[in-house]
């Protein structure tokens, strides 16, 4: 690489280091450092999304969004960006994702016009089984219960995600991917409002139970940490400094990995994972599940995420009306919902690790079956509780339905550099700060609440997400990608655990039906339903939906519904990208 290739890389760290460093030579320790230079005064779309011609990055921080964009001026890939993003998101916004957690990743490859999809999902430990989750009444324990400490820690994926699509893809040096996390994590950065507020909300969900995770987000007086104090994290910087000079073998199978299982073997809820857990994990290449709509084809990622699948039976349910013809509205809306009902009935029923459990997977996607299935959308009347469908399968469900929804956490990005590669990532650690459990500067996730905690149905069949050694458990992680002719038109995908198939579900509906400004697609009042009642988004015009569609026979509720989409529309060459407005995110391009 030459130096002038380094430099764009090399200025984000410098910037950070000296503002940090001024800052705490004037004797302070709240007043943030100046913050990289995001253009300041972006070219914008009437609607507020970003316009770019050559790169772009949106993420759900400006320090992320800023680090990934100085890789893509440097001439990185969207692979390296990647690399950068996650890094900083770690550190920036730890309670959403990290190298302690898992990702999915659809990559466009622009020389080989391939749509290449990788999973990078936590597994559960070898030793695992069924009993994982039961407690010794043979009752499945509490969801909270079951979270905190280290028997909710499943195997992390990110990092080997990251280092395999780097090789596959990346062209930079992988050791100056990781240096501007690593310099912010030394020099520290300002905690953000968001942070802050979540750190506040976790003290009571036991946030503090272990002292490194209460020493590092809490106050000596025991006081969360609030926004603008600056939190220096140099266990984190040694952490990658290891990982830029060793790759993910250190994580894996060295003093990392070595941390990892003595974490997780908390007097708190002890974890039964092992070095040979760590050692083992891989990185799957998976078929990307696609869907026609309209003309395009909407591709996601398949099992063990449900989102590929749910958003495409959603998507396919809906092509036999004319939603374009209706724009945002509660007949729209109405439609949309039970869609959304039938699809979660059959996610709910069939979806799971498919390496574990025989999947219909082209079967629930089967044009032929959504039509019979959206035959049972009424426009006038909603439906009660959707049944599971019978998809065209090569042998019959003996499941039983699990409908435990996942919680709200997660991160989302997305990016197209400059010879068109193009990313669509998202990567979590499961619920906001995981495990609680936190070592060498980061979290681990608690992943392995995602299963069903119970492993069978009162009449004993079993439920094709239960636990068993070695599975991923079942995610509703949806990153996309939208081809138009056979390239891609747009990136798109959310944080929100079992929702996140509705955001995105929505936002897609708006851009592609309704031509919305995606930044308009992706600020716009949500409507979700996990077959059950139907959720406004309150506060929002899609609450004012709410006594047509209860008129309609909908049992409706308004509440907070915090996306976190991120999306990047490819129109007459211009890149045109959107930040969800609920989070911190921002699009920046050049």
């Amino acid at each position: 690489m030459t130096p002038g290739n380094r430099a764009p890389i090399l200025v984000l760290a410098v910037l950070i280091v000296l503002g940090a460093l001024v800052f705490t030579q004037a004797g302070g320790d709240r007043t943030p450092p100046p913050a990289p230079s995001v253009a300041e005064d972006p070219t914008r779309t009437e609607g507020g999304s970003v316009i770019a011609r050559d790169f772009m990055v949106a993420a759900a921080n400006p320090l992320a969004a800023e680090a990934g964009r100085s890789v893509l001026a440097a001439g990185g890939t969207a692979a390296d960006a990647a690399v950068a993003v996650q890094a900083m998101l770690n550190l920036v916004e730890p309670q959403s994702s990290g190298i302690g957690g898992g990702a999915f990743v659809l990559y466009w490859d622009a020389a080989q016009q391939e749509l290449v999809t990788l999973d990078g999902r936590e597994t559960a430990p070898m030793a695992a089984d069924e009993t994982y989750w039961l407690g010794p009444d043979g009752e499945p324990v509490g969801w909270w219960e079951a979270v905190v400490g280290g028997r909710s820690v499943g195997v992390p994926g990110t990092l080997k995600l990251l280092e395999t699509l780097h090789g596959r893809f990346g062209s930079l040096p992988w050791p100056d991917l990781w240096q501007p996390a690593i310099d912010t994590a030394e020099a520290g950065f300002a905690i953000s409002p968001r942070l802050a507020a979540s750190i506040a909300a976790a003290q009571d969900r036991e946030l503090a139970r272990f002292e490194t995770t209460r020493a590092y987000f809490f106050n000596p007086d025991g006081s969360p940490k609030t926004a603008g104090t600056i939190l220096k994290n140099p266990a984190f910087a040694d952490t990658l400094q290891r990982i830029a000079a060793e790759g993910s073998a250190p994580f894996y199978t060295g003093d990392i990995a070595a941390d990892i299982f003595g974490a997780v073997r908390t007097d708190i809820n002890p974890g039964i994972l092992t070095r040979e857990d760590l050692a083992a994990y891989e990185v799957k290449e998976r078929d990307p599940v696609c869907v026609d709509y309209r003309g395009d084809r909407v591709c996601g990622m398949g099992p063990p995420t449900s989102g590929g699948l749910t958003v495409g039976q959603i998507l396919g349910l809906l092509e036999t009306f004319d939603l374009p013809a209706m724009g945002p509205s509660a007949e729209a809306w109405h439609l949309y919902v039970e869609a959304a009902k039938l699809a979660y009935a059959d996610r709910g029923l069939y979806m799971a690790d498919s390496d574990y459990v025989p999947m219909p997977t082209a079967g629930l996607i089967d044009p032929d079956y959504l039509t019979d299935r959206a035959a049972l959308i009424d426009p006038d009347r909603a439906m009660d509780t959707a049944e599971p469908g019978e998809p065209p399968r090569d042998e019959a469900a003996l499941w039983a339905p699990d409908t435990q929804p996942e919680r709200p956490g997660t991160s989302h990005f997305v990016i197209v550099d400059q010879a068109g590669n193009m990313l669509s990532m998202t990567t979590t650690i499961e619920t906001g700060f995981g495990s609680r459990v936190m070592t060498r500067g980061f979290l681990l996730n608690n992943e392995l609440t995602d299963f069903s905690r119970a492993p069978a149905a009162e009449d004993g069949r079993p439920i094709a997400n239960r636990v068993e050694g070695g599975k991923r458990p079942r995610s509703s992680m949806s990153p996309t990608i939208v081809l138009r002719d056979g390239a891609p038109v747009l990136l798109i995908g959310s944080p929100g655990g079992s929702r996140i198939i509705n955001y995105v579900a929505n936002a897609v509906v708006g851009i592609l039906d309704w031509d919305m400004d995606p930044q308009v697609a992706v600020s716009m009042g949500h409507v979700v339903n996990r077959n059950g009642p139907t959720e406004v988004e309150q506060g929002t015009p899609a609450q004012a939906y709410a006594d047509q569609l209860l008129a309609l026979g909908h049992e409706v509720t308004a509440r907070p519904l915090e996306s976190g989409l991120h999306a990047i529309l490819i129109r007459d060459g211009q890149l045109i990208g959107a930040a969800d407005p609920r989070r911190e995110g921002v699009a920046v391009g050049e």
